[in-house]
């Protein structure tokens, strides 16, 4: 959520930053709720302080004997005990409604970040490996996965319908296999907290990481007591919101956490795209990166997790790019973004396999998460970075395109030989 004190200040700056974004100007809506707030407010704390002055009257009033005055200010007090009644419930409608407002605001993009409509605008930074050469035609991994007899689409449709899938055998062994790779290069090489979090969360939780109220449409909920739980879309949710309503202690950041975990998306806004295999699932596991840093470390951050998850894809020897998102292509939430793209030969195409993005302190102030500064009196807004370390369904994907054979047999790359009890070969 952006700062509204900084809107006050920079209303052209927030109108300019939407239109990078292709998003119509709305500063002076925003505005006009902020002052009318704050005009009820200040009218408020007058008739505050005008009840609290006329009740100090009355006993003067009493006191002196002067009953008719005493009378006069008791019915004062009591129109303005009145109006206060409502005046309270108008003010809560009047915060609510420049809430909603600010919170379906995107985040500011940094200065740097490219400014275009969609993915066309965005940018290669650099990239890794070499398409591997085959001397047959290269195979998409739904082929490959449905010959080997170990990768079920129409069993996953019956028994949860369309973008589920059944996965068996060596597949279901060797996507086992890619989490807990990725864990392990997380864990034991980069620094992060390995977390199983909750896969249920509440309505506040998904607010604090932007998939709320813009987003609800791609969320599963299922009904908890009198409220709902919505089933994560990615464990950004849960780790992010670890420092939810807290105050940590600056020299504890950064703190890096991930987790395995399986996510689930309605992929509402999705119809028609990737209905053909494993690319777009309802559900699917992944790791996760979430980094809670300090306003000065955030960029540098963003850079490290970006490196942490293209180290997974030049581990397992694939080929991939990493782009800067431009400004129209970029997720609501973030400042800035960096996509990896693993290159699928079976499909002759790049594929996002892993988005890593700075937030800066806009998911903060959903979630009222701060930090104090030694020395200091004022708190601040701690900044929240997350990023696929990488995505495991697309790297099986990419493992399976890139390492098959003729005979759609897969070999297993070598990082990933002792997670598969020394199988070196995937066969039906």
């Amino acid at each position: 959520m952006l700062d509204i004190r900084w809107i006050r200040e920079n209303p052209e700056a927030l109108d300019a930053a939407l239109a990078k974004r292709g998003a119509a100007p709305v500063s002076a809506e925003v505005l006009a709720l902020d002052a009318a707030r704050r005009a009820h407010l200040v009218e408020l704390e007058g008739k505050q302080a005008r009840r609290n002055s006329a009740s100090k009257e009355i006993g003067q009033a009493m006191a002196k004997g002067d009953s008719a005055r005493a009378d006069e200010l008791k019915a004062e007090v009591a129109a303005i005990k009145d109006w206060l009644s409502k005046a309270e419930d108008e003010g809560r409608a009047r915060d609510k409604a420049l809430n909603d407002a600010l919170a379906v605001l995107p985040n500011i993009p940094l200065d740097d970040v490219p400014v275009g409509a969609d993915e066309h605008g965005n940018v290669e930074i650099r990239m890794s490996g070499q398409k591997r050469a085959f001397d047959f035609a290269p195979k998409e991994h739904f082929e490959l996965g449905e010959a080997l007899g170990q990768m079920d689409f129409e069993r996953g449709a019956k028994l949860s319908g369309a973008r589920f899938t059944v996965l068996s055998g060596g597949l279901a062994r060797l996507e086992r296999a890619l989490g807990q790779f990725m864990l392990d290069v997380h864990t034991g090489e980069h620094g992060y907290m390995e977390v199983n979090p909750p896969l249920l969360v509440r309505d506040p939780v998904l607010f604090g990481t932007n998939q709320l109220p813009k987003f609800e449409e791609d969320l599963f909920f299922t009904p908890h007591g009198n409220e709902r739980l919505g089933l994560i879309p990615t464990a950004e949710v849960s780790l992010t919101n670890l420092v939810r309503e807290e105050i940590v202690e600056a020299e504890t950041l950064p703190r890096r956490y991930t987790a395995l975990t399986p996510c689930f998306r309605s992929e509402a806004g999705s119809a028609g795209k990737d209905t053909r295999g494993y690319l777009r699932q309802h559900q699917f596991y992944k790791v996760e990166l979430v980094s809670i840093t300090d306003a000065e470390t955030s960029i540098d951050e963003h850079e490290r997790m970006t490196k942490c998850a293209e180290t997974i894809l030049e581990r397992l020897g694939l080929h991939f790019r990493t782009v800067a998102l431009c400004t129209g292509d970029m997720g609501f939430g973030a400042r800035k973004t960096y996509d990896i793209e693993v290159w699928l030969p079976g499909q002759g195409a790049y594929r996002e396999i892993s988005s890593c993005s700075v937030c800066g302190d806009f998911q903060a102030r959903r979630m009222n998460a701060r930090y104090r500064v030694k020395g200091e009196k004022e708190l601040r807004f701690v900044h929240t970075l997350n990023g696929s370390g990488v995505a495991v369904g697309r790297a099986l994907i990419a493992v399976m395109e890139n390492y098959q054979n003729a005979d759609g047999s897969i070999t297993v790359p070598e990082v990933l030989r002792p997670y598969m009890g020394g199988v070196e070969v995937v066969r039906g």
